[in-house]
């Protein structure tokens, strides 16, 4: 009996009655299609053809319920015993709606076929214990339903998800990730990689001291970042002009322009001025070639134009803070 109340007072999966392992494939096929309709209301406006998918699969699942059901009516009568997969032991879990609402439409994908597979474990383990013919055999064929639930996915897709509808999805996921992560990262990203240069190389060339130079570029990129990621995170929530999260956006600003200023601070770690600053300027070379690749390969600018662009602006910015030192 005390071994029944272990590890929080879940029960072992090898101590349930038939009638509870019934109850609990019940309860679990209601979660799993709450599930799916929740991914689905998630997904509804920017990719209406996957929330289709979801629904589809909530009603395979709701099928499941109805016949687990009835196979309880028929061995135990109408009462089913109150038994959820959080009563159970080393039972397959579930993320909280809370976890689920910031997956993107790849992970919500992913997710689901992590939960059939759990299902579909279950239900082998279930059979196993059970001694009824007629539930080991709905028992089993709910196994071979849940692995075959790939193939139901994607049979779903085909039906919703036509080559057209497909490529618009991928577009508006494309579209979105652009927008929350990869404009305010490439924003920062310049932004510390450009505007440091001035007050790094003019501290490097007025004081001549390595240690000094990497705290003045430490405080600026750190002091940048912050101010960066509060700013993108503050003017704007999202909600109108469909950019995402302010947090995420605020993170990816924020941490893009910390690194895009310690690129080319971390090198006065080195002692000896002239290598330090050498190898900073080398440094330097490669941030600014990057950015120019990340707005050609993302924001489909020119190469050579944005190359053009972001070096000459850097290079200017550069010589001005050597100038000012020098002078």
């Amino acid at each position: 009996m005390f071994s029944l109340f272990q590890k929080g007072g879940k029960r072992p999966f090898d101590t349930l009655s038939e009638q509870e392992i019934l109850a609990l494939a019940i309860s679990s096929e209601e979660d799993d299609a709450r599930i799916y309709l929740a991914y689905a209301d998630q997904l509804r406006a920017a990719y209406p053809q996957s929330a289709k998918v979801f629904e589809d699969m909530a009603e395979v699942e709701h099928t499941h319920r109805n016949m687990l059901i009835e196979m309880h009516r028929d061995r135990f009568g109408e009462r089913i015993p109150l038994i959820r997969r959080e009563h159970v032991r080393g039972f397959y879990d579930r993320k909280p709606d809370w976890l689920r609402k910031n997956l993107s439409l790849e992970q919500i994908r992913e997710e689901a076929m992590r939960m059939e597979e759990g299902a579909y474990r279950f239900y082998q383990e279930a059979a196993q214990h059970t001694s009824d013919a007629s539930i080991r055999k709905l028992l089993g064929d709910l196994a071979m339903a849940e692995q075959g639930h790939e193939e139901i996915a994607t049979m779903l897709g085909d039906r919703h998800l036509p080559e057209d509808a497909r490529e618009t999805e991928d577009e508006t996921k494309k579209r979105q990730f652009i927008l929350t992560y990869v404009q305010p990262g490439l924003a920062g990203l310049m932004d510390g990689s450009v505007s440091t240069l001035a007050p790094i190389f003019a501290a490097a060339f007025a004081t001549g001291d390595t240690w000094s130079t990497f705290l003045i570029g430490l405080s600026a990129s750190v002091g940048a970042g912050i101010s960066m990621g509060f700013t993108e995170a503050a003017h704007d929530d999202g909600k109108l002009s469909g950019r995402g999260s302010p947090l995420k956006r605020g993170l990816a600003s924020g941490i893009m322009t910390t690194l895009g200023g310690l690129g080319h601070a971390l090198p006065y770690l080195i002692p000896h001025f002239w290598t330090a600053t050498i190898t900073a300027i080398v440094i330097v070379f490669f941030e600014l070639w990057a950015i120019a690749f990340i707005q050609n390969r993302y924001m489909e600018t020119p190469f050579w134009r944005a190359a053009m662009q972001v070096v000459l602006g850097g290079s200017l910015v550069l010589a001005a803070g050597v100038l000012i030192g020098q002078g």
